[in-house]
């Protein structure tokens, strides 16, 4: 039975880029369609499906980093890779905070950039046929659920990206035990190393901005000093 290439849409509004790297995920097998910006883009999704998104974020009308923050809060979760210009440490940080997936600095390989989708998809591609047995786990005033995905407090749903949502289940899987950074990138299952690995303290502060109603003072997700950190349901001090 034939396997459906994955469907990439490319949000750029450089034509040169868009025509040179479509036709390279092309001649590789992929699914690949094009738009030159979040009009183009809000279109196309309304309508069909797609697999990965790759933005840009420096383009006139809408920046990506808009886009990106408007689709995650929107409750579209499809897996983003931002296209950033080279040496832009902040955008690419933002662009992470606000949801991105990975990132790949202009100009690129497109070979890194094929190896980076790829990755990405195998990610999101576990994470949704991965048989989770544990049970929803109540927590202060949230209800986090591994069948669902979801995260809520008091009642309502929280918005939350697909890497704070693996970090956090590394936390509600260990409770009450400390975690080194090793450990935490050895547990995020399904995940690049070298990924998680640059975003894991940006996942940190961004999900204790979502848990503590003091995010510089934490309850639920401590640190522990010269080792790592600790996830404390009841929010008691770790010992």
């Amino acid at each position: 039975m034939a396997i459906n290439p994955a469907s990439i849409l490319i949000v750029d509004d450089d034509p040169k880029i868009r025509d040179l790297t479509s036709q390279y995920l092309i001649d590789q097998g992929l699914n690949v369609h094009t738009a030159n910006g979040g009009k183009e883009m809000d279109l196309f999704i309304a309508n069909h499906q797609v697999s990965l998104i790759i933005l840009d974020l420096m383009m006139p009308e809408e920046s990506g980093l808009a886009i990106c923050q408007r689709l995650r809060g929107s409750g579209n979760f499809t897996p983003i890779i931002i296209l950033t210009a080279k040496g832009d440490e902040i955008d690419r940080i933002v662009g992470l905070e606000m949801g991105a997936d990975d990132y790949v600095s202009k100009p690129f390989n497109p070979r890194e950039l094929l190896a980076r989708i790829n990755a990405v998809l195998r990610r999101n591609e576990l994470k949704q046929t991965q048989n989770s047995s544990s049970e929803n786990l109540a927590f202060g005033p949230f209800i986090f659920s591994s069948d669902t995905r979801s995260l809520t407090k008091n009642g309502a749903p929280i918005s939350i990206t697909s890497g704070e949502f693996e970090l956090l289940k590394v936390f509600i899987d260990h409770p009450r035990q400390p975690l080194s950074r090793d450990q935490i990138m050895q547990l995020a299952k399904g995940r690049e190393l070298d990924v998680f690995d640059r975003s894991i303290d940006v996942q940190i502060s961004r999900l204790r901005k979502i848990l503590e109603e003091d995010h510089t003072s934490p309850k639920f997700l401590q640190t522990m000093w010269g080792f790592g950190y600790i996830f404390v349901p009841d929010g008691d001090t770790a010992h």
